[in-house]
């Protein structure tokens, strides 16, 4: 079934944050499988457990103990004080966190439940799932959607409270959904100040908070988890992508009143929460506790900020930076998703969303000098970007180790492609 428009690259290995396509041509990965390989590829600690676990043992079922569950929500639930359950995916998760609304809205006595949720939001393509997301496109063609969605601006914490008085005479509400940093709809990051609001309603009406961090999740804000910029606790709180580098999985976490919802029969998995996910889990978490990626996703994802907001100052077209940490956006004033393939051309991998955000989701393990390569050093970037031209080509060899496979006799650019681009590409579309 046709239901990717793929690129027309196939990658056939990787080593840290850099991808090897079947002719052994170099790509610098600034996507991260979507947000997914926190480790990058290859990770000697990762590719370790898993080797030693796919010797050992891969599934039992959820039948019997799995103590490496145990050992992956004790991880969870430190860094989050929340308790979780798991399954195979983010979209798996936003479905159990569905449920666990309707459980609390029935015990309240609400004989159809709904969930708020936002403009611009993506929680998955599922029945229910894309019934809650904001995307047209996502939805065209699975009408009738799943009833019980309020949809309001994103950010927009007046609108929550005018709902929240309408509802209030005849109570229908039983919880709010949604992303701390919206992935899909432009690397837009919930205010403080909306969180917190947010927070102090559900509490004041009794709806459950439950917030979607299955991309901006596993340290890659710079915090944990991107809530944790604000101080507050969701009651419900879905993970999936970083959390095993590349294995599949999701987890739900619950806190409060919430984690006791579920009782046995109410919710199940096949797959979900087997030893070689969780190995693959807890040896994420480890390393990344180990290594500071956290704290350096901050660091670097500033210093990605900065260096982009200078070579990209006074070019047309180039509106801000948005996101956290290492989950960047580059805000753009019009359609520019030619970008993506022109930057696998010159050996880059990105993408774009919302159809004028360049999204990057480098691995939190991305050197200085593959952060070097992906924005040029304050001053090397061309002022001027022509429309026909795309920069100067300027011979440097690469970074010790490190090999580009590409043909004999060219050389990588000292320009990142998203900076030497952006002036021809934008004329496309005007």
């Amino acid at each position: 079934m046709s239901t990717y428009l793929r690129q027309p690259v196939a990658f056939t290995r990787g080593q840290g944050a850099i991808l090897f396509d079947e002719a052994g041509r170099r790509y610098l990965d600034a996507l991260s499988g979507i947000a997914v390989n926190t480790l990058g590829h290859a990770h000697p600690d990762l590719v370790a457990a898993l080797q030693d676990q796919v010797a050992k043992l891969i599934h039992s079922s959820n039948l019997f103990e799995v103590p490496l569950q145990d050992a992956v929500a004790r991880q969870l639930v430190q860094r989050a004080g929340m308790t979780n359950a798991f399954c195979n995916s983010g979209l798996e998760a936003n479905e159990a966190a569905l449920k666990l609304a309707r459980l609390h809205g029935h015990a309240r006595g609400i004989a159809e439940p709904r969930v708020v949720v936002f403009e611009h939001a993506f929680h998955g393509r599922s029945l229910a799932t894309l019934s809650a997301t904001a995307n047209p496109k996502v939805q065209k063609g699975f009408e009738p959607l799943v009833p019980g969605f309020p949809r309001l601006p994103f950010n927009d914490l007046a609108a929550l409270e005018a709902l929240a008085r309408q509802d209030s005479a005849a109570p229908t509400i039983a919880a709010v959904l949604l992303e701390s940093i919206q992935g899909e709809g432009g690397i837009t990051a919930a205010t403080p100040e909306f969180l917190q609001g947010v927070r102090r309603l559900c509490d004041e009406h009794g709806w459950l908070m439950m917030l979607d961090e299955i991309q901006s999740g596993m340290g890659r804000s710079g915090r944990w988890f991107a809530h944790q910029w604000t101080s507050i606790t969701p009651d419900v709180m879905t993970l999936a992508k970083g959390l095993a580098s590349g294995v599949p999985i999701g987890a739900v976490l619950a806190h409060g009143p919430a984690a006791s919802l579920f009782q046995p029969g109410n919710h199940g998995t096949t797959f979900g929460g087997n030893p070689l996910a969780m190995r693959a889990a807890l040896t994420t978490l480890e390393v990344m506790e180990r290594d500071g990626l956290v704290a350096r996703a901050e660091v670097l994802g500033e210093r990605l900020r900065q260096g982009f907001e200078k070579a990209l100052a006074g070019t047309k077209g180039f509106i801000g930076m948005q996101g956290k940490g290492l989950m960047i956006g580059i805000g753009l004033d019009r359609p520019c998703g030619a970008l993506v393939k022109m930057a696998l051309e010159e050996g880059l991998v990105i993408n774009v969303t919302a159809e004028r955000v360049v999204r990057l989701l480098p691995p939190l393990i991305l050197s200085d000098a593959e952060a070097d390569e992906l924005v040029p050093a304050a001053g090397t970037a061309d002022p001027a970007l022509p429309a026909g031209g795309t920069g100067r080509r300027l011979n440097r060899p690469p970074p010790a180790g490190w090999h580009h496979g590409r043909p004999a006799g060219s050389a990588p650019s000292s320009r990142s492609p998203l900076t030497r681009f952006p002036g021809a590409t934008f004329h496309i579309h005007t």
